[in-house]
């Protein structure tokens, strides 16, 4: 930024001071303006938002909604104890020590020496001391730059934790439903089973009495074979998911009262009452790719401050004694102190920093489009994980209509066995098919469960940070902090 001195008089020295400060606060703030981000959303969601009316649904508690108290429990229990998040926190830690010192740089430096000189004739040698203070001034833009390249590394560090929680409670709540699902699962297969049975031993006397086949009775025999084995696969998803979840508590073995069967979650009235522009506050990968633009836009800064001269200032003071004659030290100190300005002017690689100067411009670039790109993932993860519950939600009323309609059946069987009218072994095969309808339906409730939860972790839901407070989990601790720290300068990308 081209300048020049003013001829000024002794009488001017406070109009050449104020004029001076001007010159040195304009060349200091001289960085680039950010880039305005205006991400492309619409303005309300396609598909549809609640399962009935409802109060809108808390998106830092959504998984209260099921009204499981062993799920909040873990919920509660794996935002304190699991190791992602513990390393997120200690990240942003890490990051939250470098930005508060990012300005040091722009601060003066002191640095001291000693040194032991000898005269070429090899008569005498020198003891020298002294110290060079120097203070870089930051002017350019650079000072500013710095500032928001390490606010941009903490804004990211504080996007990494939240995606961590966000990942980590629709983990558990996907697992504990698994969890419960498969249970229930198993406890109707094993009735089926017991009912598979029960018929392949009537065939057995039937055929005894030459009234029932042979074949029938094979066919009998093998569907209870086929019933049993397929008691493996609810066996193994709960083992399954007991195992994630004690990994995603930290623990090394699950807990015993996981294993014990238990009610399936049931999800219950809710509502989605946030706008698409919620979004941008929520999810945490839209935070990130917003921090990654202002990153870059303090190393466009930098780099455009690096091709003007570096201005500061510096002193120094050297002190040196001559020693003579065999280490005896003359009385007659001299010491040299300077002050002035400190000038570095690119000259023969300002083609190089011009070029890299350019380069960061497309890396804003490409990060401002990447910005855009997120929102309008985040966008169509949502509709998606909308549509998908919508479907879900009508798969489980039709399973529970079928349900309802079987069981029914079996009861009016059930009666006509009482009087009977008909054979045992109808009421064995109407209960198979009533317990095979009870089975679709808690498929289609996980199902519906799930997608549900898909909807929330799209929307970037979790718990918010608690503040700083006796009791209080470190992850919650350093998300709070961070957050207050940064959400005055954060504003600034928003312009």
């Amino acid at each position: 930024m081209p300048f020049r001195i003013l001829n000024v008089t002794n009488r001017g020295r406070p109009l050449r001071g104020c004029l001076f400060g001007i010159l040195i606060g304009t060349l200091a703030g001289c960085a680039a303006p950010l880039p305005r981000l205006a991400p492309p959303l619409p303005a309300r969601w396609q598909n549809a938002v609640a399962a009935q009316p409802a109060e809108p649904t808390d998106l830092h508690g959504w998984w209260h909604v099921f009204g499981d108290r062993e799920l909040d429990a873990l919920v509660d229990r794996a935002l304190a104890a699991n190791l992602d998040v513990a390393q997120a926190v200690e990240r942003l830690r890490a990051e939250r020590t470098l930005q508060r010192h990012a300005h040091a740089r722009y601060l003066p430096a002191l640095s001291a020496r000693t040194d032991n000189p000898v005269d070429p004739d090899a008569t005498a040698s020198y003891f020298v001391a002294g110290f060079d203070a120097t203070w870089e001034l930051g002017l350019f833009g650079r000072a500013e730059g710095t500032r928001r390249e390490a606010q941009g590394a903490l804004d990211a560090s504080v996007a990494d934790l939240r995606a961590a929680q966000v990942s980590l409670v629709a983990e558990v709540v996907r697992e504990w439903i698994a969890l419960r699902s498969a249970q229930r699962q198993e406890h109707l297969l094993t009735k089926i089973s017991q009912a598979r049975r029960q018929q392949w031993r009537l065939l057995k006397v039937r055929q005894q009495l030459q009234l029932a086949s042979p074949d029938a009775v094979d066919r009998a025999q093998a569907a209870y074979a086929q019933s049993e084995a397929s008691l493996a696969a609810p066996r193994q998803a709960i083992n399954a998911s007991a195992r994630k979840l004690a990994l995603l508590l930290g623990q090394n073995h699950p807990d015993a009262s996981w294993l014990q069967p238990g009610r399936q979650p049931d999800l219950g009235t809710w509502q989605l009452a946030g706008t698409p522009a919620e979004l941008l506050r929520t999810r945490p990968e839209i935070a990130r790719a917003e921090a990654d633009v202002l990153r870059i836009a303090g190393e466009l800064a930098i780099a455009h401050a690096d091709m003007y001269p570096n201005i500061g200032l510096g002193a120094s003071y050297v002190w040196s004694a001559q020693i003579i004659n065999n280490r005896k030290i003359s009385h007659s100190p001299n010491g040299i102190g300077s002050l002035g300005p400190v000038l570095n002017i690119p000259l023969f690689d300002w083609g190089m920093r011009r070029a890299v100067k350019n380069a960061k411009g497309h890396e804003l670039q490409a990060a401002l489009l990447a910005y855009r790109q997120a929102v309008l993932q985040g966008v169509a993860e949502v509709e998606t994980a909308l549509g998908s519950l919508q479907q879900q939600e009508q798969r489980e009323q039709q399973s529970m209509l079928a349900w309802q309609a079987l069981r029914h059946a079996d009861r009016a069987v059930q009666t006509r066995v009482k009087l009977q009218l008909v054979s045992p072994l109808d009421l064995a095969e109407s209960r198979i098919a009533a317990d095979q309808a009870a089975i679709e339906l808690a498929d289609a409730r996980a199902a519906h469960s799930l997608a549900y939860a898909a909807v929330f972790k799209a929307l970037g839901g979790a718990p918010l940070p608690a503040a700083e407070a006796p009791g209080a989990s470190p992850a919650a601790t350093a998300a709070s902090s961070a957050s207050a720290e940064n959400a005055s300068a954060h504003n600034g990308t928003n312009r």
